[in-house]
């Protein structure tokens, strides 16, 4: 399929990356799955602009870029508010937009949220590595040549076959755009090392105030309050480490795994948050509180079917 040069980097922001729903089916070889850290707000993105749910989009943290369009496109903007604009004049999130040539592309103050998403109808072009177009860092593999957007680069769009409607313009309707908060519940199921940890710390995870560390980033949240105390008098045998694991290390603070998380890992999980709330906490700022939840598995998993749900009804519509 052919790409066109569609945006050139005027500013970087603080870290812009291309990123999809992550590289699965790789982490028995220590291949970490990375992708997009708030896979709601990017699916919508890509749905909103005429895409398949896994189409690369820009991965936009805290600090907005700003982008000189090269050809006529369609962009949707999910997830964090960061204010954009184009020439000056604000533009709506949630909602696809026809972009000029010639136009200028900025984001600005953030309102609220952590993480912005860019969709462009077509899907943004970059190699497939393993399945997937995702930059992880770490690594420098994947999207725009293993690194964050430098100013300068050129991106390159895939050409889409979607044509809008005059007159006719995609939103999402106001009860699925999530509100982020600065006080975030997470609901979690217990982990596989809940019975490892002390009752009076069982008790302490799920009554406690955390706050996000400053030192955070897309491998891991780490959380700062209450310390936590186990019974186990020898170290674990390493296992596996789904995204939104809370490890508790030496030292007895939570860490939140998340994208970027390594595959496997010795430290006792005392739970794992469940995939509809994970975007909450991608949408985390430090200093924000965070507060966990226990929920049975089986109410997870009605959870995630209502929300996948949607999806598909949205994606059959977009068709």
């Amino acid at each position: 399929m052919k790409s066109m040069a569609v945006l050139e980097v005027l500013k970087p922001g603080m870290l812009t990356t291309i990123q999809d729903l992550g590289r699965s089916g790789y982490q028995q070889f220590g291949i970490v799955v990375s992708g997009a850290m708030d896979k709601y707000a990017m699916r919508m993105a890509n749905l909103l602009a005429g895409n398949d749910e896994n189409a690369a989009v820009l991965e936009i943290t805290l600090t907005g870029p700003t982008f000189s369009i090269l050809e006529d496109c369609k962009i949707a903007i999910t997830g964090a508010d960061l204010s954009p604009s184009v020439n000056g004049k604000p533009i709506p999130l949630w909602t696809e937009m026809d972009l000029k040539k010639g136009t200028v592309l900025e984001f600005g103050p953030i309102i609220d949220g952590c993480r912005t998403y860019l969709a462009i109808a077509g899907g943004f072009d970059a190699p497939l590595l393993m399945g997937s177009r995702s930059t992880y860092l770490r690594a420098n593999i994947g999207g725009y040549e293993g690194r964050k957007l430098q100013k300068g680069d050129v991106l390159h769009a895939y050409n889409s076959q979607h044509e809008t409607r005059k007159g006719y313009r995609k939103s999402l309707h106001s009860e699925l755009i999530p509100k982020y908060a600065n006080e975030i519940t997470l609901r979690i199921i217990k982990g596989p090392q809940w019975d490892a940890f002390t009752e009076d710390s069982q008790k302490k995870f799920l009554a406690s105030t955390y706050e996000v560390s400053a030192h955070s980033d897309r491998m891991g949240y780490r959380l700062q309050g209450e310390r936590l105390e186990t019974n186990l008098t020898q170290e674990q045998i390493t296992d596996p480490i789904p995204n939104g694991a809370i490890q508790i290390p030496n030292n007895g603070e939570p860490i939140l795994l998340l994208a970027d998380r390594q595959t496997t890992g010795g430290y006792p999980k005392i739970g794992v948050v469940v995939t509809v709330d994970l975007f909450k906490i991608a949408q985390g700022k430090p200093g924000d509180l965070v507060f966990f939840e226990a929920i049975d598995i089986e109410e997870s998993h009605r959870l995630l079917a209502e929300q996948e749900s949607v999806f598909k009804l949205l994606s059959v519509s977009n068709r």
